[in-house]
């Protein structure tokens, strides 16, 4: 315990260690670039694995992570050019930009979730590795929620998009958790697996379909009122 004090200490001595550790909004934006830049990696690597060895399932999941790129550049773009919570008016543009896109990427859930459950497969981990990426997945998972919800109260719908972003990912790596171990553990009940596959991919896709009608909703409803105001005051 000592010792993380001590490391803590040396990290927050330093002006870019210690806005890191104490401003969430910046820690949300570092968080922000590093998906955009692995999600560009996923989508290169599952398109040439599709090309190359003409697999339609690494098509679709190149095609996921394309859209989650757009949907983290779009947020880029926007904390790059306005500070957050500076301009709704933008915020709200881009935060309706994002709920289109994530309407769009709902459809590649669904295509993902349909193959495998057409093809009764799933994600594969060897050895222990499962267990590992179960306690990292779970942890994701609530810590995105816990965002999401602790995000909303700030205000900035750019902040909300980056969470709901987060949470959507989380929910996809969920997915793929719980294919990986239906297909480790229930290999001898492949209707077991199709129908568990089928439910909580049905509950993931209808949760984001919601989120996404939601987000653009939301926003045209307020840049409705903008402009209904602004022809008021004209």
């Amino acid at each position: 315990m000592e010792r993380v004090k001590i490391i803590l200490k040396k990290i927050r001595s330093h002006p870019l260690g210690e806005r890191l550790l104490g401003d969430a909004v910046f820690r949300s934006e570092v968080a922000l670039h590093g998906g955009l830049v692995m999600n560009l990696l996923y989508a290169a690597l599952n398109m040439y694995s599709g090309l190359r060895y003409q697999s339609t399932w690494f098509i679709v999941l190149a095609f996921y992570y394309i859209l989650l790129s757009l949907l983290r550049g779009i947020l880029v773009r926007r904390i790059h050019r306005t500070p957050v919570g500076k301009d709704l008016l933008r915020e709200f543009r881009s935060y309706r930009a994002c709920g289109i896109v994530l309407l769009l990427m709902n459809q590649a859930l669904v295509g993902m979730v349909v193959y495998i459950v057409n093809r009764n497969g799933g994600f594969v981990y060897s050895g222990n590795l499962i267990y590992a990426m179960a306690a990292y997945t779970f942890y994701i998972t609530i810590l995105a929620v816990v965002n999401v919800v602790r995000f909303r109260k700030k205000g900035s719908p750019i902040l909300s998009a980056m969470k709901n972003t987060s949470l959507t990912a989380a929910l996809v790596s969920m997915l793929s958790l719980e294919t990986a171990m239906l297909t480790q553990f229930g290999g001898n009940k492949p209707e077991f697996r199709r129908v568990m596959t089928a439910a909580f991919g049905g509950a993931v896709c209808t949760f984001v379909l919601g989120m996404a009608i939601y987000m653009i909703v939301r926003s045209s409803r307020y840049l409705r009122t903008y402009s209904k105001n602004r022809r008021l005051e004209g």
